[in-house]
């Protein structure tokens, strides 16, 4: 297995599991993960904290993160993502390509693409 795909499998599970010291030991200290739309988790988060903040804040509406898939390129990895959940109501059900940078074994950058960016941005409203 390659370091690009145990990142990814980790970073995953760290997720899933709310494990969020695991997952700050994944990101460079000056990581950053930028994220579409116009909501409560848009935007640049900018260092390791921040990033791992913000997969806290994620998390925490409740969200059930099914990977489907682990893509790797040469340097870099990203993970396809189905991410369904509810809450008051609304309804999240989109699919996502998360893509990681990686820097020395580290994840540096992070961007996220959206199947469905007004969905998320009703559920994540502020």
């Amino acid at each position: 297995m390659s370091t690009a795909e145990q990142i990814a499998k980790d970073f995953h599970a760290a997720l899933v599991g709310g494990n969020w010291r695991a997952m700050r030991q994944l990101f460079k200290d000056d990581a950053t993960w930028t994220l579409p739309g116009d909501n409560a988790i848009s935007g640049i988060a900018v260092g390791g904290d921040a990033v791992v903040e913000r997969a806290r804040l994620i998390a925490s509406y409740g969200l059930s993160f099914q990977l489907e898939n682990i893509l790797l390129s040469r340097d870099n990895m990203a993970l396809a993502l189905h991410n369904t959940g509810e809450r008051d109501g609304v309804q999240l059900d989109e699919h996502l390509a998360t893509v990681c940078r990686l820097r020395d074994g580290c994840i540096a950058e992070i961007e996220t693409f959206l199947s469905d960016v007004p969905g998320m941005n009703r559920f994540f409203a502020r």
